[in-house]
């Protein structure tokens, strides 16, 4: 796997922290618009794992400002099929079971952290029922949410048809790459 040019901020995976300064976001969306297409592709899925999303993105270059690169976000995530949808829900972690060693999972699951284990295991039952019914597992933007506000979402979203469904995922994807996006944009380098 290539890294990215030394121009390019890391991406959000990447869990670093330090003393540096952060670059402005407009420098970042300057870097971002003249990076090399492999080399933005492999940022921009680190955001979201579905090619198509990161190739429709990738293909609203340049961006102005951070609204301008959210709104690709939106359109993007407008566009994409159910077998795309799956391809960037491939990306994420089970609800409850964040992937150990990876610090975006930890970070965006913090709500499962020392919670009553009887919580857990009812979010696994759910899990498992959800999963069984729709095929996938649950995606819901778990960042600030408890353990117990993501149980209530899911337990609220399995009597969902498949296409309501696949639409409360369409907007729990985009409002999770929109946080990705702003922290790419203030990435300390």
């Amino acid at each position: 796997m290539t890294q990215p040019p030394p121009a390019l901020p890391a991406p959000p995976a990447s869990g670093r922290s330090g003393a540096s300064s952060a670059p402005s976001a407009p420098r970042v969306l300057a870097d971002l618009s003249a990076a090399d297409p492999a080399a933005l592709r492999e940022v921009l899925l680190e955001v979201c794992s579905s090619p198509a999303w990161a190739d429709a993105v990738a293909a609203s270059r340049p961006w102005p400002d951070r609204e301008e690169l959210l709104t690709a976000n939106a359109k993007a995530m407008a566009g994409l099929t159910a077998a795309d949808l799956h391809d960037a829900m491939a990306g994420h972690a089970r609800i409850g079971t964040p992937k150990a060693g990876d610090a975006v999972s930890e970070r965006e699951q913090a709500g499962v952290r020392g919670v009553d284990p009887s919580v857990l295991d009812e979010l696994r039952a759910a899990n498992a029922a959800y999963e069984a019914k729709f095929g996938h597992l649950f995606l819901i933007c778990a960042t600030g949410r408890t353990a117990a506000g993501m149980l209530a979402a899911l337990r609220e979203r399995y009597p969902n048809d498949a296409a309501t469904e696949a639409e409360a995922v369409r907007g729990e994807l985009r409002k999770i790459n929109d946080i990705r996006i702003n922290q790419l944009l203030d990435a300390t380098q």
